[in-house]
């Protein structure tokens, strides 16, 4: 892994995030059909970095392939037999778009250039015949701008790993304000994605979105008092509106985070009802955000099928029959359909929650390829 170089000042984030390379030799893969060119590449560029050579495109994308582990910069020619430097570089960006990529022309035909830094990714081309010195400056930029960018990769995958074990945290203490609802928000977040999927099956953004939505939708309810949460019987109007006053303090809560987007929305939304007689804003039908009628089957279905402290939990069907009873009214008709027609899977799901909820997690996935692929 990658060392950070702590004698720096820390002036700002792009200090904050640089590798010294120090520590690291990177290495370079020169490609050019004339041997003279590699050898006075190789003469610029010796004893500074590990060099690999290939004589023409077809062999260099081999050698990517066999070193893309350790590959950060190639420089290329241009005008080369079988496979040109601006053919070869394209292949090359769609192998590893990250390697620094450097083409050297004799030629300065602005559309072949153009056409380069677009289709290849390219960072900079050098004219023929080339300043060593100019090399090396353009070549010591490269690598820099590869290994900020490794270690800004790097610092996002834990950052990450770091933001899922946060909200996973804040859920699971709101959840243990009730005994009884321990675990709420994990089944809600299950039981919503697994709905979601049925829609967007392959949208991993929209996914993910709902299952942070899922997992702060009552984030809101750590303003509300413990005895009110806790009480064993009926809520009096005035304890009810302050119960009501969750969804808008988990907006607020959540908004403060501005990566969050517009989950704040979400979740404000997810007590409002299709006939628009919910809350907070009487919203009705498609004016309610489509994750937030997603979460609310499922957390109605979660409530009903839970023991809380006023009443026993429903049996599985009862609750389906419920949800059935109120599409069109309090829930979105396809919607709840859907949730109706894979009911069989919700009941597995409700048996066996973490096993089905580490099988549909966008989150937990993503950490887990991050804690490999470091």
């Amino acid at each position: 892994m990658l060392s950070i170089d702590k004698s720096l000042q820390f002036e700002g984030l792009d200090n904050f995030l640089y590798v010294s390379s120090e520590s690291v030799t990177n290495t370079i893969l020169l490609v050019d059909d004339e041997i003279n060119n590699l050898q006075l590449l190789k003469r610029a560029l010796r004893g500074k970095y590990n060099i690999l050579t290939a004589s023409q495109g077809a062999e260099g994308l081999d050698v990517l392939k066999e070193n893309i582990e350790k590959i950060c910069l190639i420089i290329s020619d241009h005008k080369m037999p079988v496979m040109e430097g601006t053919e070869f570089l394209e292949k090359a960006n769609e192998i590893a778009p990250d390697v620094i990529k450097i083409l050297l022309t004799g030629f300065s035909d602005i559309e072949i250039l153009t056409d380069a830094v677009n289709k290849c990714n390219l960072f900079q081309y050098i004219m023929k015949p080339f300043d060593p010195n100019e090399l090396i400056n353009v070549v010591e930029s490269g690598i820099e701008k590869y290994n900020l960018s490794s270690s800004r990769s790097l610092m996002m995958k834990d950052l990450r790993e770091l933001f899922y074990k946060t909200i996973k945290s804040i859920s699971a203490t709101l959840d243990a304000k009730d005994a009884y609802t321990h675990g709420h928000s994990m089944r809600v977040t299950l039981y919503s994605l697994m709905l979601a999927k049925t829609l967007y099956p392959d949208d991993e953004e929209f996914l993910q979105n709902i299952e942070i939505a899922g997992l702060l939708h009552d984030v809101g309810k750590i303003s509300i008092p413990q005895r009110i949460i806790c009480k064993p019987g009926k809520l009096t109007d005035e304890e009810f509106q302050i119960m009501k006053s969750h969804p808008v303090c988990s907006e607020k809560l959540v908004d403060n985070i501005k990566q969050l987007g517009q989950i704040g929305t979400w979740v404000k939304a997810h007590h409002e009802r299709w006939d628009g007689r919910g809350y907070p804003d009487g919203l009705k039908g498609e004016e309610i955000p489509l994750s937030a009628r997603i979460v609310a089957i499922a957390d109605t279905y979660d409530a009903m099928t839970s023991t809380r402290s006023y009443r026993k939990a429903l049996e599985h069907m009862e609750a389906i029959n419920e949800i059935e009873r109120c599409k069109g009214s309090q829930f979105d008709p396809e919607l709840a359909q859907k949730f109706i027609d894979m009911q069989d899977l919700i009941l597995q799901a409700k048996e066996n929650p973490e096993e089905f909820y580490a099988k549909y997690s966008v989150l937990q996935k993503k950490v887990a390829e991050n804690i490999h692929n470091m």
